[in-house]
């Protein structure tokens, strides 16, 4: 079967916006020529790919089982693509990274400068979003997740070995004018975060009260930053807080950490296609060895630190 390999970005584009016409603008092609394209990919085939009805246009199971190989290899092709032109004008390959705006703003950011210095023909694009992105359809090589995993469709290494417990974290000032640090004590202070997470701490503290934040955020890094300047204490995750604690910004206020399925930990997710890829070899190497450096200086400004040994694995 000669397969007529130009209609596959036109079946891909109709895929994932699921009308025509969107397809059609993605692609900037006329509405005729994405419908022309279809129908030619189907006639080949020998089946449809597509079911028509008044308000658009869905993909049938036979269009499901083929959208990912399709994805996939498209995905490869423009990986191919955009290397050799990198090599053709002497310049570097990019890596396109989905990241969680607190990961990059607290821990990614900061050890940028390490990054060029390793890597500096290697130049890596990085996307917060408090969304899980789609990496195919939004262009990502790879992605920063945090939860449990797996992802459909998409390949999964978890960069710890535990689930990073939130823990209770205070500016200088605060801890020095308080008299103990008892779960009583700290009730009386302004608490930053979510209220059901507080209520899951002093639980685990064995306090029973009601409790009532003074802020919630959407995102942790905000959080910390207000912790940082005094407006309260925050519960968080001890990788997000690892800098500010060794620069003496921000003070573990107890030794009690707690897990929930919203501390899981982080993921590095990449398309399968991409797993011996030498750029995202390389992240992944440049991510565990930072993610050790972390856990290592940690322990020397902390030494009864909870951050878990970053997970080990193929380098």
């Amino acid at each position: 079967m000669r397969l007529p390999l130009h209609t596959l970005p036109a079946f891909r584009a109709v895929a994932e916006s699921q009308t025509l016409r969107a397809a059609a603008q993605r692609l900037h092609l006329t509405h005729g020529a994405v419908s022309q394209q279809i129908k030619l990919l189907e006639s080949r085939l020998g089946y449809e790919l597509f079911e028509r009805n008044g308000r658009g246009i869905v993909l049938n199971a036979a269009g499901s089982a083929l959208l990912c190989s399709v994805q996939s290899a498209l995905a490869t092709l423009e990986e191919g693509l955009m290397a050799a032109g990198a090599v053709a004008r002497g310049g570097a390959q990019t890596l396109r990274v989905s990241v969680l705006p607190s990961f990059a703003q607290r821990w990614l950011l900061p050890r940028m400068a390490r990054w060029r210095e390793r890597h500096p023909d290697l130049s890596l694009e990085i996307e917060t979003s408090q969304q899980v992105a789609d990496l195919y359809r939004d262009g990502f090589h790879a992605a920063l997740r945090s939860g449990e995993g797996p992802w459909p469709g998409v390949e999964s290494e978890p960069l710890f070995d535990e689930p990073l417990p939130l823990i209770v974290l205070g500016c200088p000032e605060t801890a020095q004018a308080l008299p103990d640090t008892r779960p009583e004590t700290l009730a009386t202070l302004p608490l930053l975060g979510e209220k059901e997470l507080w209520q899951i701490w002093f639980k685990a503290a064995g306090l029973n009260q009601p409790v009532n934040p003074v802020a919630s955020f959407n995102d942790a890094g905000l959080m910390l930053q207000a912790a940082e300047q005094g407006l309260g204490i925050a519960l968080g995750r001890e990788l997000l807080a690892a800098d500010a604690i060794c620069a003496g910004k921000l003070v573990r206020l107890s030794p009690i950490g707690v897990n929930h399925e919203l501390t899981q930990g982080y993921h590095l997710v990449y398309r399968p296609s991409l797993r011996e890829w030498p750029p995202l070899l390389a992240l992944r190497a440049w991510l565990r060895d930072e993610l050790e450096r972390s856990r290592s200086s940690l322990v020397t400004s902390l030494p009864r630190s909870a951050l878990p040994a970053p997970r080990g694995g193929r380098r």
